[in-house]
């Protein structure tokens, strides 16, 4: 069974007395979280130290926004994947759409970034996913099996059980859109599927989580879908109440049975 991973990414928001209020408050509301469920946060870089300081003995993990692909150097303003783990971070996300369209990072630096974090024992969540334009057209399929086999390219069994897959269906965050849990499912299987042909039996180990706008309303369509192993959490992560009902969600499924014992196949269109 798929340990559910819900993370919260805080973007560009909140300092370090936010930070302390807001972990503060989602300690008090949630004391305990259960085994069968990771919860992740991602606040900025300037306030890492104070969360990893406030939750080190608490059952939430810490993760960055983003790294460098180099491992040091001269690069003014840039972030180690070494320094991310010595400060006290498990986690990196990189790839976020936001990163890929008003930076310009491409897939090919994706994957030197997560290569990067691979050989720092770093656990990179790489994100996917397709813009309006692109679904529109028809070519959502086509846009995310390219970002997924960039992401996969050459690593090992042992390298690709580290990875967790976002799927962010671009169209869907911040637009009034709004994908159907079905649409979710449909995506996420896709993905399975193509990293089953790489893999084999290990796209059942691989988590792919949505990145869609998920918050308390949706989320327990979203997260009963086979195939959706969690959420990485926007708007919704910096509300301490919110935060913490998407997790309580997450736990009422953990008992539920989820059919994944074998890759789901699925043609594209």
């Amino acid at each position: 069974m798929r340990k559910f991973l819900i993370a919260g990414n805080w973007k560009m928001n909140g300092g370090e007395q936010f930070t302390f209020d807001l972990l503060s408050v989602i300690k008090n509301q949630k004391p305990a979280i259960s085994e069968d469920i990771d919860v992740l946060v991602c606040p900025s870089f300037v306030s890492l130290s104070i969360a990893i300081d406030q939750l080190h003995k608490s059952d939430v993990l810490v993760g960055a926004q983003n790294i460098h692909e180099a491992e040091k150097g001269a690069y003014t303003g840039e972030i180690s994947a070494s320094m991310l783990v010595e400060a006290g971070c498990s986690y990196v996300l990189l790839g976020h759409s936001e990163r890929r369209a008003y930076y310009h990072e491409d897939d090919a630096l994706v994957h030197k970034k997560l290569q990067t974090a691979l050989r720092n024992e770093l656990a990179p969540v790489v994100c996917v996913g397709e813009l309006l334009d692109e679904r529109k057209e028809n070519r959502h399929f086509e846009v995310v099996k390219a970002q997924t086999l960039a992401t996969f390219e050459g690593l090992t069994y042992e390298q690709a059980v580290q990875v967790v897959v976002a799927y962010e269906p671009v169209w869907a965050i911040g637009t009034g859109e709004t994908a159907s849990p079905e649409q979710a499912q449909e995506m996420h299987a896709f993905i399975r599927s193509i990293l089953a042909e790489q893999f084999g039996d290990a796209a059942n180990a691989i988590r792919i989580i949505y990145g869609g706008s998920m918050k308390p309303a949706n989320a327990q369509e979203l997260l009963s879908q086979p195939d959706v192993d969690g959420g990485l959490i926007g708007g919704a992560s910096l509300d301490a109440k919110s935060f913490v009902s998407i997790i309580e969600i997450a736990e009422s499924l953990t008992n539920s049975v989820r059919e994944i014992d074998s890759p789901t196949t699925l043609e594209e269109d």
